[in-house]
């Protein structure tokens, strides 16, 4: 149980880290919750800091919630068998998320989760066998909804909504199902404002600085 316990407070402690934060902070001088839509995460930070500073942020964000899966996992797995090996890294990830999405660094005020949920998801499919199609088919439909609709939120929103369907579809075991269910429910709570910015239609495309 200490080797649990410690694995899901080390990760929240790495998803807390405000990746967007701390380079609006270091480049510009800017406190990112003041700024654009106040969100602490790569969409904010691409319109802030631009393109390239954007992508950078999106891929630390992605890897906040890949390597404690993936690392964390593996070396907790070795040390435990209170749980699952599903169990224990959908407990890591969720941890994760938490963290990014309600940083202990910042007042508990973070981002939308979906970038470290994205990597929680790679870390899932690296380790739990079946599940890169469904990685796959959902990079693709949040792509195709972006390309379409120009807008981040949404794309993410319906992607978010579609994991556990697909999770359904591919006949993952009950438990990956639920758990993507709250994955899921966890991405579309935290969008609440978006969408009711998409029902008004008042939500913005993604528009982004050059430099």
């Amino acid at each position: 149980m200490l080797w649990i316990l410690t694995a899901i407070i080390a990760s929240y402690l790495i998803g807390s880290i405000p990746s967007a934060y701390i380079f609006c902070r270091a480049l510009k001088g800017i406190d990112i919750r003041t700024v654009g839509s106040g969100n602490v995460g790569a969409t904010n930070a691409l319109r802030v800091l631009g393109k390239k500073w954007g992508i950078f942020i999106l891929f630390l964000d992605i890897l906040k919630g890949l390597l404690p899966v993936l690392l964390l996992g593996n070396i907790t797995i070795s040390k435990t068998t209170l749980l699952t090996n599903e169990q224990l890294r959908f407990l890591i990830g969720l941890s994760c998320i938490s963290g990014h999405n309600w940083t202990v660094f910042l007042s508990f005020k973070g981002g939308k989760g979906i970038a470290t949920t994205l990597g929680t998801l790679i870390g899932f499919a690296c380790t739990i066998p079946g599940l890169n199609v469904i990685l796959s088919l959902l990079i693709l439909t949040w792509l195709l909804i972006f390309i379409l609709s120009k807008t981040v939120s949404l794309a993410s929103i319906a992607t978010s909504a579609l994991l556990p369907v697909y999770a359904g579809l591919f006949r993952q075991s009950r438990f990956l199902i639920i758990a993507s269910l709250v994955l899921s429910l966890f991405a579309i709570i935290r969008h609440k404002t978006n969408i009711i910015r998409l029902l008004n239609g008042t939500e913005p495309r993604l528009k982004f600085k050059k430099k």
